[in-house]
């Protein structure tokens, strides 16, 4: 067993807290095809990444700003299947509410829908691609999540699944919990997180007499 001690919490959304990936996979399989690329390798860079990056790297000569906003279009009207993960609301439900923050590449509107459709609490503040200019794994986006909850990054824990917001996280100082939702265990160390396990529901909150968080993982 492991405790891991900190004063909050930055957790990404796709992959973590929801599972949107039959959602994902399908808008973006579509997208691949209309466009002649393979949907297999688009999902695989599209993921733990703004959309618009992807695009602009796919479509040099495209209208990207176009483009993003059809694929935004079709994730935000495909979230039939949209659920929590395991351990994810009896963890949010278990932590204050200062002490907590959604860092998400999806944009501010798609982050409610995909929020809202799995019945999570919402944040007070969350940060997305829509309040950044460099996403993961660019620093940026997890620097202004320890902003927002007055922490230094050194006191924050960045919960992730992906190498790119891994990356981020440890790029902004935080130290990262990583899940096995989505990637296998080798990207996430190689990518540098600090601790690795298969999901949420391996955590256990403990009230600690400081006003610090305390996770026990195995």
């Amino acid at each position: 067993m492991a405790e891991i001690i900190c004063r909050g919490l930055l957790f990404d959304l796709d992959g973590v807290l929801v599972d949107s990936t039959p959602a994902v996979e399908r808008v973006w399989h579509g997208w691949a095809a209309e466009h002649g690329f393979v949907p297999a390798e688009v999902v695989r860079r599209a993921h733990g990444r703004p959309s618009i990056t992807t695009i602009r790297e796919l479509l040099p000569d495209g209208d990207p700003d176009k483009e993003n906003r059809e694929v935004e279009r079709r994730e935000i009207a495909d979230v039939s299947d949209v659920v929590p993960l395991p351990g994810a609301l009896q963890l949010l439900h278990g932590l204050p509410a200062i002490a907590w923050t959604i860092v998400t590449s999806c944009s501010r509107p798609l982050a409610h829908v995909r929020i809202t459709a799995a019945g999570l609490p919402v944040p007070q503040k969350l940060i997305t691609a829509s309040d950044i200019l460099r996403g993961k794994p660019d620093p940026e986006p997890y620097l202004k999540g320890a902003e927002i909850l007055q922490l230094a990054p050194a006191d924050c824990v960045v919960v992730e699944d992906a190498p790119a917001g891994i990356r981020a996280g440890k790029a902004a100082g935080a130290r990262v919990l990583a899940l096995r939702t989505t990637t296998p265990a080798a990207e996430l160390a190689e990518a540098g997180a600090t601790w690795i396990i298969e999901d949420l529901s391996q955590v256990a909150l403990r009230k600690d007499a400081n006003s610090s968080v305390v996770l026990v993982i195995p």
